[in-house]
């Protein structure tokens, strides 16, 4: 799979990659009614949209010329030394094949004044976190509320750059 920018073509790709992906990983934790609640208000094709045209930010997908394997969408905050990666998912028949790291890779890449890069994780994500941690990310601190809406609590995680 090869990295690059999404586009408004990839929206409904996008979408199903994120419902079955959240599907997959959230369904154990907070039930599928929220599960599909959370993915129709966070992953509809308005929401989705409206980050493709966000400053500051970077919308990528990871694409065989077939089908997308992975997404990820990051944006700076009022400092532009750092950055909060909103979203990174692989579907999960794609796991394990690089797809997140060349993601994550490419998203370092198109923050050339970053020094930090931040993310938000749900504690019960193993998964993600093992991932996370591997690549050098490390937890500062938590949140009762990921992404600023969600009531959800998460972990804080951060990686130092340069």
């Amino acid at each position: 799979m090869f990295v690059r920018t999404a586009s408004e073509r990839d929206l409904g790709a996008i979408r199903a990659l994120l419902v079955e992906t959240w599907h997959a990983t959230y369904d154990a934790i907070y039930g599928v009614e929220r599960v599909t609640a959370i993915t129709d208000d966070w992953h509809s094709i308005a929401s989705l949209k409206a980050r493709l045209t966000r400053p500051n930010s970077e919308f990528l997908v990871g694409d065989d010329g077939k089908r997308l394997g992975g997404m990820a969408f990051a944006a700076a905050t009022t400092d532009p030394k750092t950055v909060l990666l909103n979203q990174l998912y692989v579907h999960p028949a794609c796991q394990r094949q690089g797809i997140g790291q060349s993601l994550l890779t490419e998203v370092v890449a198109s923050f050339p004044e970053m020094r930090t890069l931040r993310l938000e994780v749900e504690e019960a994500n193993a998964a993600a976190i093992i991932f996370y941690e591997a690549n050098g990310f490390r937890p500062v601190g938590r949140t009762a509320d990921c992404g600023g809406s969600s009531g959800l609590p998460a972990l804080i995680l951060e990686k130092r750059l340069g």
